[in-house]
């Protein structure tokens, strides 16, 4: 049997790459859920999950797996997922959960404080954990607040997710005037510029 063409194999480890992610994605909130632990699933994810709400076309593959967890749940969230594989690391400042013992830092599920600043520099903690909804699938941050949160990390990444919900209509402009002056400025640069 002649392998496949390069093309052809590539597409394929694409294609398993997403699943990975969404069977690990699946794993930990499960786990998390079984447990009675409260947590929420944010960053690429809760953006997919909303996106996928609108326009299931529009949704963009992200490689990573984030959760909103109450740092005093850390133990219960560190048994949990342990129980269902994971190892926990803290590496440069990250607290993370490796999928398995060989896993890389990108094969991780990682975490972020509820009402805690994600980096020192930011102006505003992440939202609390009160502050989601269950989707079809898991729980997921609310719309405002996972806005707020792309909204004052406003890395590249960020602002790509915030224009993936710009553009299926889940924020308009009518939002600004519903956040702090510092995020709703941010905001309207890009509702100013939606291409970038």
């Amino acid at each position: 049997m002649s392998p496949l063409p390069l093309g052809i194999q590539s597409w394929e480890r694409t294609l398993r790459a997403v699943e990975l992610v969404k069977i690990r994605l699946m794993r930990a909130t499960r786990a998390l859920e079984n447990s009675g632990v409260a947590h929420a699933v944010i960053g690429g994810n809760a953006v997919a999950a909303w996106v996928g709400q609108v326009d299931q076309s529009a949704v963009r593959f992200t490689q990573d797996v984030h959760l909103l967890i109450v740092r005093s749940d850390l133990d219960a969230v560190t048994k949990a997922l342990e129980a269902a594989g994971f190892l926990y690391r803290h590496v440069a400042s990250i607290d993370m959960f490796l999928d398995g013992p060989d896993a890389k830092p990108r094969d991780a599920v990682h975490v972020v404080f509820a009402g805690e600043r994600v980096r020192s520099d930011h102006a505003f903690p992440a939202p609390d954990v009160s502050e989601s909804e269950p989707s079809e699938a898991f729980r997921v941050l609310r719309l405002d607040a996972l806005v707020r949160m792309k909204l004052t990390s406003f890395r590249d990444k960020d602002r790509t997710h915030l224009r993936d919900l710009l553009s299926v209509g889940l924020i308009d402009e009518t939002w600004p005037a519903r956040l702090p002056e510092a995020l709703a400025v941010r905001l309207q640069s890009l509702l100013d510029t939606p291409d970038g």
